[in-house]
């Protein structure tokens, strides 16, 4: 594969920086993987910057099965209005609803369990490996969109129903 189509293979899997790219394949002498783990280190750290802020905008994902007996919503928040009206911030959302309709956790976070209570890491939504991509779990998806839009995101809470 050339390099440029790394480059943008890269890009669509990460969404980080060209220049971010470059740096994270000559850091890794053109592995492929190794950049990857960089450029998701990156993320980690960019998301750990923005941790603070205060998230007061976002959008309400939502999804329902095919056989209309199992939905989702998803309170997903940003810092800002813009960011919540971005289609790859309400497409991320979209996707978090249908990970709750296809998981079913039983919590957000370990903030969220009961104290005293011990929960495997699959009953959090958080530490769930992403449906769509399992070499990511939620809070890593979480962090790459942080670092690509460049604002806080979280979840703030959701909901599923089934009959």
């Amino acid at each position: 594969m050339s390099d440029k189509q790394t480059i943008i293979k890269l890009r669509t899997q990460t969404g980080a920086g060209i220049v971010d790219i470059k740096e994270a394949l000559d850091e890794a002498g053109g592995d492929e993987e190794k950049a990857l783990d960089i450029l998701r280190e990156k993320g980690q750290k960019i998301a750990a910057k923005r941790a603070d802020r205060e998230t007061g905008e976002g959008w309400v994902g939502s999804y329902v099965h095919a056989n209309g007996k199992v939905s989702a919503q998803v309170k997903l928040m940003c810092e800002t209005d813009f960011v919540a009206r971005n289609e790859d911030f309400q497409q991320l959302a979209y996707n978090l609803a249908m990970q709750v309709v296809a998981t079913d956790p039983v919590y957000l976070n370990k903030e969220a369990v009961p104290e005293g209570k011990s929960v495997d890491d699959e009953e959090l939504l958080i530490n769930q490996k992403f449906i769509k991509d399992d070499s990511k779990t939620i809070q890593q998806l979480l962090d790459e969109a942080t670092a690509k839009i460049g604002e806080k995101i979280e979840i703030a809470g959701y909901s599923r129903l089934q009959i």
